[in-house]
């Protein structure tokens, strides 16, 4: 659980900003008060500090990897999308036939060459699950493993749920503030890799992976490329050189 600013302004964690009370950009306090229906006991001055105004989920997602390939099944199907005996016939029948796929393969050699290394698509909408408030927004950030034969890929099992952005209003372009833990892995995974145990092969080798796409609906891809319409960016293929004019009223 790390505390959030309720404006979704920072994340309170690192050393920057993780003993603060009050976030540096907008000034609203951490905590609630007792007064304004918080809870807990620790005193700042003549009023009680309370829990948190806002906390993110985020579950890690490499110790989750890691526990993939110490199965020996999970290991070997992690692989499938080079090792497994695929039909091909031109078509696109998983994101390994892909233009892209073979672009990433062809300029990162390094990477391609294992094909335990981890290519993932994240997805992010709102949801409401309060049937007795129509307006509550709450935002799970998920990743799908591409590795996965395409017959598991979307498999409730492999689906790994790597952040709960809480409610009741949506981050909107403010989505970046929380995909920051994640990014940092990714980065971590990218950059250096991590050390993991192969069940399959009975050996230890360094885990890559990286972000190959993002799939969502219309107004989330907004919110991640930061392209609003409000700011006349609403275009994703033209992106900030949108020829664009608001019509009054």
């Amino acid at each position: 659980k790390i505390h959030a600013c309720k404006n979704d302004c920072i994340l309170y964690r690192g050393e920057e900003y993780e003993n603060l009370d009050k976030c540096p950009i907008c000034g609203l306090d951490r905590f609630k008060r007792k007064r304004d229906g918080g809870y807990g006991d620790e005193c700042d001055g003549d009023n009680r500090k309370g829990g948190p105004k806002k906390v993110f989920w985020y579950f890690p997602i490499i110790p989750r990897l890691k526990r993939s390939f110490a199965n020996k099944k999970e290991s070997r199907l992690l692989r499938w999308h080079k090792e497994e005996h695929r039909e091909d016939d031109g078509l696109i029948r998983h994101p390994a036939d892909s233009i892209q796929w073979h672009n990433i393969d062809s300029r990162n050699k390094d990477f391609a060459a294992d094909p335990r290394n981890i290519r993932l698509c994240l997805s992010t909408d709102g949801m409401n699950p309060f049937m007795n408030n129509s307006t509550h927004s709450t935002w799970p950030i998920v990743l799908t493993i591409f590795n996965l034969p395409p017959w598991l890929c979307n498999k409730r099992k492999y689906i790994m749920l790597s952040g709960l952005i809480p409610g009741p209003d949506q981050p909107g372009n403010d989505i970046d503030t929380y995909l920051r833990p994640l990014l940092e892995d990714l980065k971590i995974l990218w950059s250096e890799g991590v050390e993991v145990w192969d069940e399959y092969k009975r050996e230890y080798f360094t885990l890559r992976a990286l972000l190959f796409c993002t799939v969502t609906d219309t107004p989330a891809g907004r919110n991640l490329s930061r392209q609003s319409k409000r700011q006349c960016a609403g275009c994703l293929h033209c992106l900030d050189e949108t020829d664009s004019r608001y019509i009054s009223n």
